[in-house]
């Protein structure tokens, strides 16, 4: 999009969000009002019921030959991707303006969402499903029944393009200044030696134009996540089978623990990525995926300099860790590096000069204490 378009949207993005879906602890419960407000432009259908019995859906817009199948939260405690999901189903709904960008998208596109493919792991707010399997290493087992419907899925749609929605820690940065990663991509690799396939390539050009767009909101705060080949990875294998698929990972923004800004972030994402793909599929932008630096793991919640430790100069990296408990989400305080931090950034950067310690189990309890 251009910087016109883009201001466009960003001036108008508070006026057609979905509503009500600030919350980092999403459930299917929290989004049922929205699935069943949707136009008849949106085709809802049940697909099929995670291992608990809830229910999973999926939602069909757009009139196009080109396939798009995106999923969200198949990490139960990644939320992100679905606000931004909805926020894009509003744009469609509710936002009057572009309409040449919106109509280009419908005519060349069929959009199928899985919104919260893990609802059991939503509702626990956690990385698994109801039977401890990360649904992102289960594409060769299929041992979910959520894998499996979405597998089964993939093969009746076999779509052009697979987004695979995702959040990344607070601690991923991006080079040179170690700025906080607010938004990170991927085209997975195909096999252990990175090669880099047509497929690869298509996907590559997708998260280029994706790039461009952001760059214009959060500059040097975008990452490349790293493309070392997994063999039971959901992205890798669906790349595997000829299925392009872009990972798209939203991240921390300084100070902003409801991810507000990667919401955004995602929302644009989804936008520009449908954009390019129906006007620009044909253009190979690949080789400006590799100017976008490689996400790297140097920003903190909290850092504490040049306290005392047995006798020796050091500093506190603090992590926060997210947790549900009694049905509201935490962040607890955990020690995560205890070194020389020069080259590592964070929300807080305090002094602790005054502060001594006897052991490492001094400084968890210290910390905990001190920012709990």
């Amino acid at each position: 999009m251009n910087e016109k378009e883009v201001h466009i949207i960003i001036d108008n993005y508070e006026a057609f969000r979905a509503e009500n879906l600030d919350e980092r602890h999403l459930t299917l419960e929290d989004v049922k009002p929205y699935l069943s407000s949707l136009s008849r432009d949106f085709n809802l259908s049940k697909i099929g019921q995670s291992f608990e019995g809830r229910d999973i859906n999926k939602i069909v817009f757009g009139n196009g030959p080109v396939r798009i199948l995106l999923w969200t939260q198949m990490h139960g405690n990644e939320s992100t991707g679905t606000r931004g999901l909805f926020d894009l189903f509003s744009f469609f709904e509710k936002f009057d303006g572009l309409r040449t960008l919106k109509d280009q998208i419908l005519d060349r596109c069929t959009i199928h969402s899985i919104p919260i493919l893990n609802p059991d792991g939503a509702l626990a707010y956690t990385r698994v499903n109801a039977q401890g399997i990360d649904l992102n290493r289960d594409v060769i087992d299929k041992k979910a029944p959520e894998s499996r419907i979405l597998q089964d899925i993939l093969q009746q749609i076999k779509p052009d393009y697979c987004f695979n929605l995702h959040d990344q820690r607070t601690i991923f940065s991006v080079a040179p200044d170690n700025n906080t990663a607010t938004m990170s991509f991927l085209a997975p690799s195909v096999d252990v030696q990175r090669s880099i396939t047509k497929g690869r390539k298509k996907t590559m050009s997708v998260i280029s134009s994706i790039n461009k767009t952001l760059q214009q909101i959060m500059p040097g705060r975008i990452g490349r996540y790293t493309d070392e080949f997994y063999p039971t990875a959901t992205g890798d294998n669906f790349q595997k089978m000829g299925f392009n698929t872009i990972l798209i990972e939203a991240g921390h923004s300084k100070g902003d623990y409801l991810r507000k800004e990667s919401r955004l972030g995602t929302f644009l994402a989804l936008l520009e990525g449908l954009r390019f793909i129906s006007v620009e599929s044909g253009s190979d932008q690949h080789q400006d995926y590799f100017n976008i630096p490689n996400n790297e793991k140097k920003y903190l919640d909290i850092i504490v300099r040049n306290i005392g430790l047995q006798g020796n100069q050091t500093d506190i990296g603090i992590l926060f860790i997210e947790k549900l408990k009694e049905g509201k989400l935490v962040f607890e305080p955990s020690v995560n590096q205890l070194k020389n931090l020069a080259d590592f950034n964070a929300d807080k950067i305090l002094e602790g000069k005054d502060l001594e310690f006897n052991d490492e189990k001094d400084v968890e309890i210290w910390a905990k204490n001190t920012f709990n």
